[in-house]
């Protein structure tokens, strides 16, 4: 039970009692030895969250739900998308699999603080794997299934994992790609060499194993079960590597308790979910969303986490919120683009959908958003946050009793707690600007960067001062708190002295019924310093593709002519990286 009824009494009480505040938010999980102190600074600046505390965070995920009589509950419902295949694990079963699987890997070496590589697709041994890592307190290292052998070898390189998991293969769409040689690639590359590699068989591609390195993920699994291992709040609990959108990949360090309390503590609060309720996220558990409410936050919970490998249709997310009564469903823009497209080819009665829908990853447009109200019939509601993060800056909040005001709902929300955003203008006197995060930064964010084989303070985000996280995306702050996005730093147009933010352009041009999706980045101009081009791709099927000067005639009529657009590219496709966002930065080289 919340034991706040409206978003101001919250905010002020992160605010102004913040020990309190997250001392009484830490009851929320199990802890071997209960924190005194919520938040203490470390010798090298950089901040621990209940650094006198002790826990283990798969017994929160799993045994304590068991021992509490959830042990018949559905723990994870996993569907494939490429092979068809359906799997429903209870707590019970997951307890089982998790300690076998726990044991098998202490039998090959692994310990508290080792890494452990996971190079697989969604799938349930994939998560079975994450939490084994953190039964026995080994530090999990999820990377995108579908690498190859190159960008594999630098986060070998990276983490010095003592064990890599892998699948027999992975798909593309419905097509397997085998796993084998990305990885005997990545191996060869890599400077340092694993103990181990662990392999799940798969039926569609099968795979010989190689004597003495390669060991049965399923057989691994029969192993004597492990007990949770008894951990510091501040112990690593896994690095995640950024997307290499704002530059090289970054190793960003997770941490057992802070994490623990913040993900229990937003099922909560801002997807109002309780124990019992099934949350769905489309999200590969490689990327941050995945591990968060995935995979953590849903089972930390007690609830049950629906999780797809591969992209699910229009279809196949209707039936499967239908079926297991999705009460959230989190999902992005590309993906609910791409059921909006779908969605036009579907006939029949609406099944039974969400209570709400959470979308983040990109900005949706008020065009997608109320096209996703009106098919749903419920709440579709943009949130920000970064993989850094690990949860939400701003959301809106569905565990408070009072609602948000309508206007805001097609923004990104206001600040959770202990979220303390504010604006750097880049011109004196302009109320928009970079949006910086007050330190210290709440509990569930990165505790640190990987580098050189240890975690470091993360000096890239800083600003001069050393007092502000840089979150590089730029805003405005209105006096209600809302927080109105603009974009990446990068993606902010300077025309003629004046600042347009590109994402300002693709709302206009997103409202037109015959855009599919479309992106704006800045070109370099002689005259006004930059200028605006503008990217779009078209609904397929569409009769009559709109005119350049139609498009340019829309943004003048709503921003006026110092806009200064004056190219539309109509594209069959935008670039995007492998988690599905969009690369403005390749547009202008393509």
């Amino acid at each position: 039970m919340l034991p706040w009824t409206t978003y101001e009494a919250m905010h002020d009480a992160a605010l102004n009692q913040p020990e309190p505040f997250w001392l009484e938010a830490a009851q929320r999980i199990t802890w071997k030895q209960a924190p005194m102190t919520a938040c203490r600074t470390r010798a090298d600046g950089w901040h621990d969250w209940f650094p006198d505390a002790t826990l283990n965070t798969c017994h929160n995920a799993v045994d304590r739900h068991v021992e509490n009589g959830r042990g018949e509950q559905a723990a994870l419902i996993w569907h494939s998308c490429a092979t068809k295949e359906r799997q429903v694990v209870t707590y019970r079963e997951l307890q089982g699999r998790v300690a076998g699987f726990a044991g098998g890997l202490r039998s090959l070496g692994v310990g508290k603080g080792d890494r452990v590589l996971i190079a697989m697709p969604t799938m349930i041994e994939t998560a079975i794997a994450m939490l084994a890592c953190a039964r026995i307190g080994a530090v999990h290292v999820v990377v995108f299934a579908g690498y190859a052998g190159p960008e594999l070898a630098r986060r070998i390189d990276d983490v010095a994992p003592k064990v890599i998991i892998m699948a027999s293969c992975s798909f593309q769409g419905q097509t397997p790609i085998p796993s084998a040689p990305a990885l005997n690639d990545a191996l060869a590359l890599a400077a340092y060499r694993p103990q181990a590699c662990v392999i799940v068989q798969r039926a569609a591609c099968q795979t010989s194993f190689m004597p003495l390195r390669d060991h049965d993920f399923h057989t691994l699994e029969q192993s004597a079960p492990a007990e949770p291992v008894t951990l510091r709040s501040e112990d690593p609990l896994y690095i995640l590597h950024t997307s290499g959108t704002t530059g090289h990949p970054k190793g960003i360090v997770r941490d057992n308790g802070g994490h623990a309390v913040a993900l229990a503590l937003s099922m909560d609060l801002i997807y109002g979910c309780k124990p019992g309720d099934t949350f769905f996220t489309t999200s590969d558990l490689g990327w941050v969303v995945g591990h968060s409410y995935g995979v953590y936050a849903p089972l930390i919970s007690g609830c049950t986490s629906v999780i797809v490998e591969g992209g699910a249709s229009a279809s196949a997310i209707r039936a499967l919120c239908h079926e297991h009564d999705v009460k959230c469903l989190f999902t992005t823009p590309t993906q609910m683009r791409l059921m909006r497209q779908e969605s036009r080819n579907l006939s029949g009665a609406i099944l039974p959908t969400p209570a709400r829908i959470f979308v983040a990853g990109e900005y949706a447009d008020p065009t997608l958003l109320e096209w996703a109200r009106s098919y749903f019939c419920k709440p579709v509601v943009n949130h920000w946050w970064q993989t850094e993060t690990g949860w939400s800056i701003t959301a809106h909040f569905f565990g408070l009793p009072e609602r948000d005001p309508v206007p805001l709902m097609n923004d990104i929300g206001r600040p959770a707690p202990g979220f303390r955003p504010e604006i750097v203008p880049s011109i004196p006197g302009e109320q928009c600007g970079e949006i910086v995060l007050s330190l210290p930064l709440p509990p569930g964010c990165l505790a640190g960067v990987w580098k050189d084989g240890a975690i470091r303070v993360p000096a890239a985000y800083l600003d001069e001062t050393n007092r502000y996280y840089r979150t590089f995306d730029e805003g405005m702050i209105e006096a209600s708190r809302a927080v109105h996005m603009l974009g990446r730093s990068d993606d902010v147009i300077k025309v003629a002295g004046r600042r347009i933010s590109g994402v300002q352009i693709e709302k206009i041009i997103a409202a037109h019924p015959a855009v599919h999706a479309c992106a704006v980045v800045a070109s370099p101009d002689e005259l006004r310093g930059q200028r605006p081009v503008a990217y779009v791709v078209p609904n397929s099927g569409v009769k009559v593709i709109p005119s350049s000067e139609e498009m340019i005639g829309r943004v003048n009529q709503a921003l006026g002519r110092w806009i200064g657009l004056k190219e539309v590219h109509f594209v069959r496709h935008l670039p995007t990286t492998v988690s599905g966002k969009i690369t403005r930065k390749r547009l202008l080289v393509s």
